[in-house]
């Protein structure tokens, strides 16, 4: 059984649970998954996820549905905004002049482009009107309900982990 300090090897496939794109997988690092399913590219490394648990290098629900599975085990959870990748933080939308995006970013200010801030936080444009751009800095999935899949390959005692990088989308928020 996964304990905390221990290290996990697992592959991950994250799918929406609600709306109309129920089911849609988001993300997976299973390659025969990503083959599967139609949505491998070429410049993803598709590996599984190694983390050392309950020191908070992925995702709330991930780390507590692994405690206590064995190697072999795959297991399906449903996680909350909450245990995910939050919820929305309104106060993340925010509306600038148009003039202003369009000079820094070399954009054209259209709905869904991605922008940086000054402090680098990547957002998208959600609204354009004639002179102000609405941009949402939240997680794209922040909000959402997800279920992951979880298939532990292996697992270590106390050697020393490898951090997850957050902008994997698997990552803490």
């Amino acid at each position: 059984m996964i304990e905390p300090g221990q290290i996990a090897i697992v592959h991950l496939t994250g799918r929406l649970v609600d709306g109309p794109d129920a089911g849609q997988i988001f993300e997976t690092t299973d390659v025969d998954v990503a083959l599967e399913e139609g949505i491998y590219h070429d410049n993803r490394d598709f590996k599984p996820l190694e983390f050392r648990v309950g020191e908070g290098h992925v995702l709330p629900g991930i780390d507590e549905a692994v405690q206590g599975m064995s190697e072999g085990n795959t297991r399906t959870v449903v996680l909350d905004p909450e245990s995910a990748y939050g919820t929305v933080d309104e106060s993340a939308v925010v509306t600038v002049p148009r003039d202003e995006i369009e000079a820094r970013s070399d954009t054209t200010a259209e709905v869904n482009e991605l922008v940086e801030s000054k402090t680098g936080e990547v957002g998208w444009i959600v609204d354009v009107a004639d002179d102000e751009v609405t941009i949402d800095f939240n997680h794209e999935l922040a909000g959402e309900r997800v279920e992951f899949e979880i298939n532990v390959l292996e697992t270590h005692g106390s050697e020393t982990g490898h951090d997850v990088d957050p902008a994997d989308g698997i990552g803490t928020p």
